[in-house]
């Protein structure tokens, strides 16, 4: 990939910044243009869940990447955003979060912010081969958020100033782009990550799919793969996840009651942080939604 330049674009308000820089991507957009708002009426993480907060709190952005890659290695798109928006606020806040799979970050267990990464092979624009994929950030800065969520300003003990953080995003985020056109690049991404997860190790239970359609899954995460599923091990069977909400458990008989501040999305009475992204009627509690 040649060397990033970004093109940043600002809102004081939007439906969506996924939405908005998706369009975009249809009408031909470069790699590189970011979308970033003041608030979004109709912010959403994984699942169609909602969320909102203040105008003016978080970070709430969109970029669009065209990575060379096959669209069942894109995971690593998403990863290398969460990572970068992990060393933002350890640069900017002096707060290290980690990584939940699939896409959140977390603070002492609450959900600070939340990725959202959609993509269209068909959108224009990009190289032979490219895959445009939008990844939004929603990252609650100087808003708490919902019970079972934090910010950078309840974990650093100050205000944080959203401008540096952005900057400091893009500017982790360019470091990793260039490594998503090659194979060993991804898996640079995805080790990582691996060694960034706070989910690796952890008893957890899963749910995947919707509605009346919905299965749990129950324990311990053993490994992320290639493909950035999670593999779930319980009495000597494996189970690939490629999606899911996860709710981190103390053990393999802890109470279903779901404390998840929302995975990538959501959980309980399920919130999702809203991935850059989105979210139900359901709204999340953590990090800014930033679709």
């Amino acid at each position: 990939m040649t060397e990033l330049r970004w093109d940043v674009r600002r809102f004081a308000t939007l439906p969506s910044t996924n939405d908005w820089l998706l369009a975009q991507a249809r009408a031909g957009a470069r790699a590189g243009t970011v979308a970033v708002a003041d608030h979004q009426r109709a912010g959403r993480g994984r699942l169609g869940r909602r969320w909102e907060a203040p105008p003016g709190t978080s970070l709430l952005v969109s970029v669009l990447l065209r990575p060379l890659a096959p669209l069942d290695e894109l995971y690593p798109v998403t990863a290398a955003v969460a990572l970068a928006a992990a060393d933002a606020c350890a640069e900017v806040a002096g707060v290290a979060p980690r990584v939940k799979w699939p896409n959140d970050l977390l603070v002492d267990e609450r959900k600070l912010a939340g990725v959202l990464a959609e993509s269209d092979a068909a959108a224009p624009g990009g190289r032979a081969g490219s895959v445009a994929v939008v990844v939004g950030l929603g990252c609650n800065v100087n808003w708490d958020g919902p019970e079972g969520a934090t910010s950078l300003r309840r974990a650093s003990g100050r205000e944080v100033d959203r401008e540096a953080l952005l900057t400091a995003f893009l500017g982790a985020l360019a470091r990793r782009a260039g490594s998503l056109d090659e194979v060993a690049g991804r898996r640079s991404v995805l080790e990582e990550l691996r060694r960034r997860c706070a989910t690796l190790g952890r008893c957890v239970r899963a749910t995947i799919g919707a509605g009346g359609g919905a299965a749990e899954r129950t324990g311990v995460a053993v490994a992320i793969d290639e493909g950035g599923r999670l593999l779930v091990e319980h009495d000597g069977t494996t189970t690939a996840l490629a999606a899911g909400d996860v709710v981190h458990l103390r053990s393999l008989a802890a109470p279903a009651t779901r404390h998840d501040p929302g995975t990538s999305g959501d959980p309980g009475t399920s919130r999702d942080p809203g991935t850059s992204g989105d979210p139900g009627t359901s709204r999340d509690p953590g990090a800014p939604d930033p679709r």
